[in-house]
């Protein structure tokens, strides 16, 4: 069961880089993390990454008009072709070369892609089998410079492009008899965006100098006529010769600001324009009347998008990794996330596997909710890195150990820091521990080599436990005694009674320096990582070896740009940083400094399975053997930049001194690397913070399709027949292997309420878990009552024995149904209550006439 875990979420990371794009409901927002996609429901409050993977970070995605299929295209130029509603990867496709723009036209029968100083015009694929689903229409050319962006004209028939030759240029699709490519010159800079007008007769430009002009599409020198003149000849002159003519130009004064991204909203009129000092703009066009000025960032504002009714803009700045969704008439936030703009070192869950709190090298402190995806609190207390994390036993408190010398606790109902843990002398603390009963916070020092023992009632140091000869890596709690156990890179693990006056009670000696610890759920078992690779478990009563664990060959893996020798041969990464027991202390999972993640079966020392927890090639340590054809004599060529694009040179002006070099700038690419390893206390999931972001994997409970026992005479037409036939639960059982969820809700609603208890207790167990993760996410969006208590009565009695015994497979489907019912149960005491308050209102005024 445990190799069953596939990933299901993405969080920690909210946008990378590229494009922002709204569906066409206007509802939910796409935002490339990586070489991942994340969707943002923005009414169910909700966001879901998809499973699929880029080869390397995305740069542009698209949406068709229909919201069926998607196209997502890498830094390389490699793009998928992906069924959006399944989230199934259709076709792989390269257009060799870097796609800086990419749109569907609003009829959805094409898409124009930009490649290089062309365009290309290519068929949308339908849904048919076909030998080639993508077919070349057209290629454009005409630019003498790099085109960056396209747009549509309303009717699908033209199409406007900018390009860095400071020109935009009209193509149309099909050859027009007596239309000619016109170009749209007058810019000083590069072209930032055209768009047309909902009438098609007026294009917008903007510069990145900050100029906007406005084009008409007018008649070449019209001949005047005489006010006498027939309405035939005035049709004639109507029909003549055309040309884009500049009629206004207007400027934006944003304090020598750059303009980064903009879009236009053809149906009210309405540009929006993203500056690089962090400002956005909102005009009126074609008055160019300016509506709002707001500053959302410090950094530049890269990707900016609007939703088709124009209420919702959409706003990424990729040196913060922040997302902001803002509502432009009531002036407020629908969304607004950030994730760690610089590494995820630590993790840790709540107790019922609902939350997930995150510490990085920028300092902050972050709160998730697993369900939904999204950060819901931030703590900006510290002032330096955060080595970890932890969470009280009630889930109500938030521990974090920090370098900058503190250790601090933060209130989860108020949202605040209660209280500040410091050492006598100033020091920095690398591991954190916090006992079962929340009274006692220990923090462990990798400059002093000690132990501090804080009361977190009193806030007071209690104790400083010294014994460690070097730096101490890990600190963990025993779960059912009052030991607390440390590991050093002495070669030790050390126990304490950190309760008695007793201090060091035993020391478990290692053959290497000692890197991460933890406890079976039970207390009975100690396991220890050493630098060598090897994991080893204690028997904590007796102090003895039970048994040892060799894990190099397994967590090795991946050879960075510039080792010297293969993956294979190399001894860096070849140890497990972090452990975690799995939730009944059968396997033990770790990650370390490589691209996997391990999961090893403990009695018979077998690994279950290792995940690849990325395959982004933008990383460092991705590849296990590198191509020879990319190594030159400066170097590997993926760190040698070759961007002839001078237009972030304000970005990357380099201010240090001669002769310095200034460490914090980051030249090369990022390793691949996992910093820390949870299991969820249900044992449904676990998560890894990794350079990626927070990956989450969890057991399939999705309602997705996926074909359960389908056979080929169940089909839909039989079904309902077979519940015109009234055989309740054939239909049923019929429509669950279809698994088709508008089929599973018809019959499930055709049931006579007389007939659910019959129904229920004839209903085979392997269609247990289905039918009540069904009426749990039924529950929010129905309204009818009685019939699902009904339907969950008698599932409960008919089968209480078996969903006992297998309780544990059921967490998940019994949370679900405990949040529905109860959230029903709110409504209706609400309603309840106001009829009473109504009634006693009545029946006081009734008594006093």
């Amino acid at each position: 069961m445990k190799s069953d875990f596939k990933f299901s979420n993405l969080c920690g990371t909210v946008y990378k880089q590229g494009n922002l794009i709204f569906t066409p409901d206007g509802n939910s927002i796409l935002s490339p993390v990586g070489n991942r996609l994340t969707v943002f429901d923005l009414v169910n409050n909700k966001a879901t990454t998809f499973p699929y993977e880029n080869r390397k970070n995305i740069d542009r995605i698209a949406l068709s008009p229909n919201s069926t299929l998607l196209i997502s295209v890498d830094e390389d130029g490699r793009a998928l072709l992906v069924n959006y509603n399944r989230q199934i990867v259709l076709h792989h496709f390269n257009f060799k070369g870097k796609v800086q723009d990419l749109q569907f036209s609003p009829d959805g029968k094409y898409f124009a892609v930009t490649h290089g100083k062309q365009i290309q015009l290519w068929k949308t694929p339908g849904f048919h089998r076909e030998f080639q689903p993508i077919v070349l229409h057209r290629t454009y050319t005409g630019h003498y410079d790099d085109v960056v962006s396209i747009s549509w004209a309303p009717d699908s028939k033209y199409f406007v492009t900018t390009s860095k030759d400071m020109s935009a240029r009209v193509y149309s699709v099909n050859p027009v008899e007596g239309f000619v490519p016109f170009a749209l010159t007058g810019h000083r800079d590069t072209v930032v965006g055209a768009w047309f007008s909902k009438e098609q007769d007026t294009i917008y430009t903007i510069s990145k100098d900050g100029a906007l002009f406005e084009w008409r599409h007018q008649l070449i020198n019209p001949t005047p006529q005489d006010d006498d003149s027939d309405d035939e000849n005035a049709m004639e002159i109507d029909q003549g010769p055309r040309r884009w003519t500049a009629v206004q130009r207007n400027f934006f004064f944003q304090d020598h600001a750059k303009v980064v991204c903009a879009t236009f909203h053809a149906a009210s009129g309405m540009a929006v324009v993203g500056f690089s000092n962090g400002v956005f703009g909102i005009w009126e066009l074609p008055s160019f009347t300016n509506i709002h000025t707001l500053s959302i960032s410090q950094k530049k504002i890269d990707s900016v998008t609007i939703n088709k009714s124009g209420e919702w803009l959409a706003f990424g700045a990729s040196k913060l990794g922040q997302l902001l969704v803002w509502e432009w008439q009531s002036e407020s936030y629908v969304l607004k996330q950030q994730g760690h703009f610089y590494d995820m070192n630590c993790l840790s869950y709540s107790t019922d596997g609902q939350s997930i709190v995150t510490g990085g090298d920028d300092g902050k402190v972050k709160v998730w909710n697993t369900v939904s995806g999204f950060c819901f609190v931030t703590f900006s207390d510290h002032t330096s890195r955060v080595s970890a994390t932890e969470f009280a036993k009630n889930g109500q408190v938030v521990f974090s150990a920090s370098l900058d010398g503190t250790v601090r606790a933060y209130d989860l109902v108020r949202y605040r820091n209660f209280r500040t843990f410091t050492s006598p002398t100033p020091v920095q603390f690398s591991s954190l521990a916090v006992d079962p009963s929340g009274e006692i916070v220990c923090a462990g020092a990798q400059n002093t080599f000690e132990i501090y023992v804080w009361s977190v009632q009193t806030g007071k140091l209690l104790d400083i436990l010294a014994g460690h000869t070097a730096p101490i890596s890990c600190l963990a709690f025993s779960p059912t005694s009052q030991f607390l156990a440390s590991s050093s890179w002495d070669r030790t693990i050390r126990t304490w009674d950190v309760f008695g006056r007793g201090k060091s009670v035993e020391s478990f000696t290692h053959m290497s320096e000692v890197l991460a610890l933890a406890f079976r759920p039970d207390g009975k078992e100690l396991c220890g990582s050493t630098l060598d690779g090897q994991l080893s478990f204690w028997n904590v009563d007796d102090a003895l070896q039970t048994s040892v664990l060799d894990g190099r060959r397994d967590i090795s893996g991946g050879r960075k740009a510039e080792d010297k020798v293969t993956a294979e041969n190399s001894t860096s990464g070849k140890h497990f940083n972090s452990l975690c027991y799995t939730a009944d202390g059968s396997c033990i999972i770790g990650g370390g400094n490589s691209k996997y993640v391990c999961i090893y079966d403990i009695k018979s020392s077998i690994l279950v399975k290792k995940w690849q927890i990325s395959k982004n090639l933008s990383f460092d340590g991705t590849l296990e053997f590198l191509n020879s054809k990319n190594m030159t004599e400066a170097g590997p060529m993926d760190l040698i930049e070759d961007d002839d694009d001078f237009s972030d040179l304000e970005d990357r002006r380099d201010n240090t001194l001669p002769g310095t070099k200034d460490l914090s700038k980051r030249n090369v690419r990022p390793e691949i690397r996992t910093k820390a390893v949870r299991f969820s206390p249900t044992g449904r999931s676990w998560a890894a913070a990794s350079t990626e972001g927070l990956l989450i994997y969890s057991l399939d409970d999705t309602l997705m399709f996926d074909p359960f026992d389908l056979e080929i005479d169940i089909t839909p037409e039989t079904i309902l027949e077979t519940l015109d036939e009234r055989d309740y639960l054939k239909a049923l059982v019929m429509a669950f292997r279809l698994n088709e969820r508008q089929y599973i809700q018809r019959c499930y609603e055709a049931v006579p309420p007389s007939d659910i208890k019959l129904v229920a207790r004839q209903l085979p167990t392997k269609y247990l878990e289905r039918l009540m993760k069904f009426i749990a996410s039924y529950l929010e969006d129905s309204p009818h009552l009685e019939f699902h208590l009904i339907w969950c009565t008698s599932l409960l009695i008919s089968h209480g024995k078996y969903l006992k015994d297998h309780s544990g497979e059921f967490l998940t489907v019994f949370r679900g149904l405990q949040k529905g019912v109860g959230k029903m149960h709110e409504d209706l005491a609400k309603v309840c209550n106001d009829n009473t308050y109504t009634l006693d209102y009545v029946l006081s005024q009734a008594e006093k006439n």
